[in-house]
This record gives structure tokens, sequence and C-alpha cells, in this order.
């Protein structure tokens, strides 16, 4: 029948056949390139095509059963159409002429062509080709279950299971990259925040706590003339409340409420005791994103880091954590750091109690952060014994000399950064 239907017809068929294939190549790409997360994003918002391309890749082994079964249909046949041709043309020569020809033409226009649109602009192509795929997976849906039961058998073999669809989850690697490449689409502070959300994890309470010879508290057995002058000009919102020793620590002290009782001419032991709230201790080494739910669930504000003996290390606030989300925009509502003090010849005069990490922050750093959180504990690292004011040392691509030591600590240092070179 094929060989007495005219030429015109035959060519016509062939383009029409050519297109189908060029739809099914390009419907194959378009929807596994599609970004998962904006078409749930689409689909939620209710975009019709969203939600048919979302109920197609719910099985992908059906759709491509689908697209495959397709596009082998119609490129054979478009074959066979191209052999009559050839052979209408050229005798028996033209059947190699038609393969050679229909080849290209197939590489060309029903391949390469759509399927490079199609992972240029997915959702330009996956949309509108869902809402033919759709019914047709109808129609032809016990073909294709019939090809899928041949297949999953055979991906049973293999340890696969056709009922996995692909993984919707992300892993915190993954989403941080994806952060990195949204360039303008997200402020580039608001990204360093989420990136610094994300790295929460890696970061623990050892590393941002207030250590201990630095904190303020307030000893209850002091004399209360001392304990009201300390309430009246304490520059913090709370404080810890001890009996003669920080390792004595009965609670937590909210600022405010003593201050609002002494204007009231009623503060005394008796009513300073009733407003200090119990102690709430946080073991070393709780990475912060941890802690941070801790003081959500807790409705906390202040935690004391305890080691696995009990004794006290150092004092954790939810100001510690934010400071740790937000880094730079705090420090842009500070006049001036109080640890690092810039110098005239670009060194910087910083105190020996520094956090590292603060440090490398605000300065755009890298000193190690791996092992002692301090200045000075990373130089006592380095030299193994306590030096002498005047003694320098290069730890990287920096040049330390200790300023002034006092108390078997070293009180102040002076950075100096070199530039790296290569040979």
């Amino acid at each position: 029948m094929l060989e007495t239907t005219s030429l015109s017809l035959l060519f016509t068929v062939l383009f029409i056949l050519l297109l189908f294939s060029a739809f099914f190549s390009s419907a194959e790409t378009a929807l596994m390139s599609l970004n998962r997360y904006r078409l749930r994003h689409l689909e939620h918002e209710g975009h019709a095509g969203a939600i048919r391309a979302s109920q197609l890749l719910a099985r992908p082994d059906r759709l491509i059963g689908l697209i495959l079964l397709g596009n082998n249909f119609v490129n054979i046949l478009a074959s066979a159409i191209a052999t009559i041709i050839g052979v209408k043309l050229y005798g028996e020569n033209g059947i190699v002429i038609a393969t050679f020809a229909l080849t290209l033409v197939v590489l060309l226009f029903a391949e390469v062509t759509p399927k490079t649109l199609a992972a240029l602009h997915p959702e330009r192509v996956a949309f509108p080709a869902s809402f033919i795929l759709k019914p047709l997976l109808v129609l032809l849906y016990p073909l294709v279950w019939f090809v899928n039961i041949i297949t999953n058998q055979l991906l049973s073999w293999l340890g696969v299971s056709a009922q996995d669809s692909l993984s919707a989850s992300i892993n915190t690697q993954e989403l941080r990259m994806a952060l990195m490449e949204a360039e303008s689409l997200i402020p580039k502070r608001h990204k360093k925040m989420l990136v610094s959300i994300l790295d929460l994890e890696k970061i623990t309470v050892n590393d941002v706590m207030i250590p201990r010879n630095e904190i303020e508290g307030l000893d209850i057995n002091t004399d209360w003339a001392e304990i009201i002058k300390q309430l009246s000009y304490c520059a913090n919102t709370r404080l810890p409340v001890y009996e003669d020793s920080l390792d004595n620590v009965i609670g937590i002290l909210h600022v405010r409420k003593a201050l609002h009782l002494l204007s009231q001419n009623n503060l005394s032991k008796n009513t300073l005791n009733s407003i200090i709230k119990q102690a709430y201790f946080v073991p070393e080494n709780t990475p912060l994103n941890t802690q941070l739910i801790k003081f959500q669930r807790q409705r906390r504000r202040t935690g004391l880091v305890v080691d696995e003996y009990g004794d006290l290390l150092g004092l954790i606030t939810l100001e510690d954590i934010f400071r740790e989300i937000v880094g730079e925009f705090t420090a842009d509502l500070l006049d001036e750091d109080k640890d690092i003090h810039p110098q005239k010849d670009g060194s910087y005069l910083i105190n020996g109690s520094a956090n590292i990490r603060e440090i490398n922050r605000n300065n755009h750093w890298q000193l190690p952060i791996i092992g002692p959180k301090t200045i000075n504990g990373l130089i006592l690292e380095y030299l193994e014994t306590i030096p002498d004011p005047g003694v320098s040392l290069r730890i990287d691509n920096y040049i330390i000399e200790i300023v002034q030591t006092a108390d078997n600590t070293i009180k102040t240092v002076r950075i100096q950064t070199i530039k790296s070179t290569t040979k």
C-alpha cells in the first residue's frame, strides 16, 4: 500500500513523524531537567502544568516507558517510510541513501536540537508537553503497564525498586551550594546569614562562650552596698549569682527586675533571692544548632557551660548564637570592637582573651580555629610556654608579637598580616 502512495504524501507523513520524534525527545529531557523544588512551589500555587508534570514524575518508570514507546514507534515508522521514498527515487541504492539521510535528519532535528532547547528551557517545554503526555499515558496505559512489568522485573534483579521516585531530599552541602549559586536572587548579606545557619552544627558552645575568667557575676555574700553599686552600674542584662565563688552558682538574675525593685525601694536580700532564677547548665561541645533549640524549648537566654565533671567553663547566651548567624551585621552597629584595635601601621592590637572566630570574622582572617579558642590559648599551644613581652612568632601568614603578659596569661598581642609568596 505504501509503495503506491504518492511521494508528496510520504514526505508529509515523514515530516509529521519527525515532529512527533522531536516532541518525545524534548519532553523527556525537559521533564527530567525540571528543578524539583521550583516544581513543588508552582504545584502548591496551583499551576496546572506543574501539577501534571509532578504527577508524571511521580512514577518515572511509567513516564520513560510512555516516551520511549512513542519515540521508538515514530522513529521506526519514519525509517520505513524513508526507505520507501529512497527506493522510489533511487532504486535499491536508495535504501543506503535513505538510511544515512534519515540518521542525519533525526540526529539534528529530532534529537540534538529539541533536547538542547528542552535542557535550556525545561519549564517552557515540559509544562505544555504534560498536557499531551498525561492523556496519552491513560490511552496507552495497558501497553505501558506491560512494558513496565518486564522492565521492573529486570530492575529488581539489579536490586532497584521501580517504586523509588527521584529523591527530593537535599543534604546540607547541596543546600549550601544552592545558596552560593543563587547569585543576585538573594542579597549577599542574607546569603551569608543563611550559610551561617547551616554552619551552626559545626560550631559548639565552647567556640563562642564567654570564658570563666571573663564572666561578670554577683556574689550574694558580699557587702549589700557593693551589691547595690554593681547592679546600678551593670552593663549586662543577666548575671550569674554565686556564693563566694563561681563554683557555687545558685542562679541567674535578671538585672532589670532587680533595678525595678530598687526604684521602688523594695530591694532587699529576701526580694533579691525571690527573683533569682534557677541556673541552666549546658554540656560542653554542644553544637550551636542544638543549643538554639534547647534555649527555645527551655525559654532561656543564658546557660552556664560545664565539663564532664560539672566544673564551670564559661557562659553562653542567646545573643552569642545570634552573633554567629548575623555576623558582620551586628558588628556594623558597634563603634569599635572592644578586643580589636587597628593601628596606623596596618597592624592590630588584640586582647589575648579575644575569641579567634570573632577575629577571623571581623578581619576576614584565617587563623587556626581547631583547638584553642582564644589568641592566648593559640600562642601557648604553639610555644608550649608563657612568653615574655617582645617575643614574636609566625602562624601561617600572621606575625604575632607579645605586647603584654600578666597573671600567667597573655594580655595583649600585636598581629601583622604578611602576603604569601609562591615560587
